[in-house]
């Protein structure tokens, strides 16, 4: 599926899932169209056995709306260009791609470690679910000692998250990799944070990649989607394709028309949140009510040299600890003007999140730290604004 002759993943994103030339009038739409449909009619028996046989060998051939047709094939085009993938399947959000990867590639008696940093919601796939089918999670702290200690006989998958959720931390992903290869573990990675343009957890050797396309991908706010990319890895392929299929996943053709809208400017968009995140965090970082800033763009984080490395940009992500009492961080939180409250980022708009406690304590990256943590995301506002607006919210939080 590789368009890579392209010189630069920028002109990539703005020529990929065009729609084809009319071979009677020679004009095309620019933009693909919405094609939707639950039926896949043929013409007879054998261009159905065609399509069938056609499928057994891998191609991507339609046959059911549920399989998607010429938009998600498309998009899934982007995301394995994005990705430096082979094979990709649309379902319908981020955390949907985790509870596939996982349902995937584990079965009855194995074990999987993930990694301390990962969303959160992973545990509650954990507490559920997978206790449900006999799969059993573990927890690590994310580097190479722990994982190490932490593998059994029945360990099968490394899950892991970099940056990680909520702290944006750092991991060293090739060394992990280089763990779990030793002991024949697939490894599995949410890369919503990079959504391939930052980030590229394949070409670090990661075996499948999971992103929350509501996020960057999308960038609008307006649909919920996740993708999930296999590498070069027949075996792994197959087993993401056949359960996909098992559980009946499907995305709205809309949606995906709306999110191949939001590639065209993902570049543009993720840039420009970077440089707001950044001019944020160097801002916060001179506070005396901040206490520490997260953010791995930022020289000062324990992680800059690993994001140096392995990133090949940033986002608007952040995070910061505050030296204030709880209520007078929610003072804060209820104060700011430009950045709307609720989960969920990647969007044109700004958000901010007052995490609670017991989210963040089961980081060991977190270190037992007891200040009040908020996390902003930087959307596509003037970054003066947003620096004012945070100026103005801290004044209040402490004059109550």
């Amino acid at each position: 599926m590789s368009q890579s002759s392209y010189r630069h993943l920028d002109t990539l994103l703005a020529h990929l899932g065009l729609a084809e030339f009319d071979p009677q009038t020679g004009a095309a739409p620019v933009a693909i169209p919405s094609v939707r449909s639950s039926t896949v009619r043929f013409r007879s028996l054998e261009d159905l056995d065609n399509a069938q046989a056609a499928q057994a060998a891998g191609q991507r051939r339609p046959a059911y709306g549920r399989g998607g047709l010429d938009t998600h094939a498309a998009l899934e085009q982007v995301f394995c260009e994005l990705e430096q993938g082979q094979y990709c399947v649309l379902v319908p959000s981020g955390m949907a791609s985790i509870a596939l990867s996982l349902t995937a590639l584990a079965q009855h008696g194995d074990h999987v470690l993930v990694t301390d940093s990962a969303y959160a919601p992973v545990r509650l796939y954990d507490s559920g679910l997978a206790k449900r089918l006999g799969i059993e999670i573990t927890y690590v702290k994310p580097d190479e000692a722990s994982v190490r200690a932490a593998i059994r006989p029945n360990t099968k998958v490394l899950y892991l998250e970099s940056p990680g959720s909520l702290l944006m931390q750092m991991l060293d992903v090739p060394a992990l990799v280089a763990v779990a290869k030793e002991h024949n573990l697939v490894t599995v990675a949410d890369n919503t944070w990079g959504s391939g343009y930052a980030y590229r957890p394949l070409e670090l050797g990661v075996d499948v990649s999971v992103i929350a396309a509501t996020k960057y991908v999308a960038g609008h706010s307006d649909l919920m989607m996740g993708a999930v990319v296999v590498g070069d890895n027949p075996a792994l392929i197959s087993a993401v394709k056949k359960t996909n299929y098992a559980l009946g996943y499907s995305v709205s053709a809309d949606d995906v028309w709306l999110a191949l809208r939001g590639v065209r400017t993902l570049s543009v968009r993720m840039r420009e949140s970077a440089s707001n995140g950044l001019k944020l965090a160097e801002f916060l970082s001179t506070l005396p009510e901040v206490e520490r800033v997260f953010h791995p763009a930022l020289p000062s984080d324990p992680g800059h040299a690993l994001w140096k490395r392995d990133a090949t940009g940033s986002n608007g992500m952040l995070a910061f600890s505050l030296n204030l009492q709880p209520e007078q961080a929610r003072r804060f939180v209820n104060a700011l003007t430009l950045f709307g409250i609720g989960y969920s980022w990647g969007g044109f708009e700004s958000l901010v999140q007052y995490v609670e406690p017991e989210l963040v304590t089961p980081h060991s990256y977190w270190n037992r730290n007891t200040k009040p943590l908020i996390r902003l995301h930087a959307g596509l506002e003037n970054a003066q604004d947003l620096i004012a607006d945070l100026t103005q919210a801290l004044a209040a939080a402490k004059a109550a």
